[in-house]
């Protein structure tokens, strides 16, 4: 199976996915729309996953590569791939499916509950996961649910966690794909962010959450084996 992601900047990389994606024999291959780097036909992919970044959905001037991707996206949804939104990827799906990507209440920033909704466990993509779990967050907008998708999840700063659309396109709001590595990343490049609010924790209290790592680990394998159990089921 080959992976094509999309990455918005050099340091949100696919992280925990890419060592999901080894020890299943999958391949994946980015599509770097920062450096301009093109898009690729939807026929010669399985999935595809849209990543994480510090812009948002609308900044098209400042970012013209955001165009022609959610175009690309739109084309990839009509050819009825899995996808998988991330964070900014999520927006951007939901974006393409006609929903508002508005300014959240509260930004998000650090290792915080989520709860998944009724809806999600009859959802054959999150009915696997627990109706419980904390998991990495780092966000100042969120998605509205498109027409036509489900809720699947929340959060005390954030009503719209994730979301379903059919039975192959899921966005997700959190950052189930992050490690240690990759956040030492995040907090490199990103600390600006780092302000006081209700639900911002400190670079430190991020980093030393030892547990919270393997424990997200375990989130993402479970949510993207479901992903590929039911890719497998619809190229029945």
């Amino acid at each position: 199976m080959l992976i094509r992601y999309l990455q918005h900047v050099p340091f949100e990389r696919l992280g925990g996915i890419d060592v999901w994606a080894k020890a299943n024999g999958h391949q994946t291959r980015a599509i770097k729309v920062y450096a301009g780097e093109p898009f690729h036909s939807a026929e010669e992919f399985d999935w595809l996953i849209v990543l994480g970044g510090p812009m948002n959905v609308y900044q098209e001037a400042a970012f013209p590569f955001l165009k022609g991707e959610k175009h690309f996206i739109e084309r990839t949804l009509r050819a009825g791939k899995m996808v998988l939104g991330i964070c900014l990827g999520s927006q951007l799906i939901a974006d393409v499916l006609g929903a508002k990507v508005v300014r959240n209440e509260h930004e998000e920033i650090g290792w915080f509950p989520v709860e998944l909704t009724a809806e999600a466990a009859d959802a054959k993509i999150f009915s696997a996961l627990p109706h419980a779990f904390t998991t990495f967050h780092w966000h100042g907008e969120m998605f509205e649910i498109p027409t036509g998708a489900q809720r699947m999840a929340h959060s005390a700063a954030c009503q719209n966690q994730a979301f379903v659309y059919g039975e192959n396109v899921c966005g997700v709001q959190f950052h189930p794909e992050v490690t240690k590595e990759s956040l030492r990343l995040m907090l490199q490049y990103e600390s600006e962010d780092l302000k006081t609010g209700e639900f911002i924790q400190t670079a430190e209290e991020m980093i030393g959450e030892a547990t919270r790592f393997d424990g997200n680990a375990a989130l993402l394998n479970c949510l993207l084996d479901s992903i590929e159990l039911q890719r497998r089921k619809g190229n029945r």
